[in-house]
């Protein structure tokens, strides 16, 4: 075997481990959620709009889900009246310094169907983020905070399609009750 071919092998070698490992393991891209004939065409109604409608309304559409600008005949509402962000202080270091916090993201949303009638019935989703307060980096520590708060976004994007994706497998029956998750 020449030098060349031996150098090539060993070039690939490591991607192609890399490949046999994640294989092995289980590991599989993040497909796309695939919701309920009724949810096909939807209207977003989120409180305060923004990042998170915006999150949202593109996760939707990656779905297949047409996004509609208005309500109307044929067309699911999903409502989010509640999508906020608050903090906690977690631990306060000596002479009453604050040293660590809690993001906290709490969503509340629930769909209707074009007849009026509940889909998914309202349900909370919690989310939080501890970091650690650094008073001697004010610029790094807010951000930190955004970071958190674009991460915290995502998260619950997928997690929202995650429950319509499930109602949608279970016949879009309300459950019992509506826990959240942390």
């Amino acid at each position: 075997m020449s030098f060349k071919k031996a150098r090539r092998l060993f070039q690939v070698l490591p991607l192609l481990a890399t490949t046999l490992v994640l294989g092995a393991c289980g590991f599989h891209l993040r497909e796309n959620a695939t919701l309920p004939p009724a949810m096909q065409r939807v209207h977003l109604a989120v409180n305060g709009g923004g990042e998170f409608e915006r999150h949202l309304a593109r996760a939707l559409q990656t779905s297949g889900v047409t996004v509609e600008d208005d309500s109307g005949a044929g067309i699911a509402e999903l409502r989010v009246p509640v999508a906020a962000f608050s903090t906690e202080t977690l631990s306060a270091g000596g002479y009453v310094r604050v040293t660590e916090y809690a993001v906290h993201y709490q969503v509340q949303f629930d769909v209707l169907g074009s007849d009026g009638q509940v889909l998914v019935p309202q349900q909370r989703i919690d989310m939080s983020r501890n970091y650690s307060y650094d008073a001697g980096n004010t610029v790094g520590n807010a951000s930190q905070v955004e970071e958190i708060q674009r991460s915290l976004n995502d998260d619950m994007v997928q997690a929202i399609l995650f429950r319509l994706q499930a109602a949608g497998k279970h016949e879009l029956a309300p459950p019992a009750s509506a826990a959240s998750t942390r």
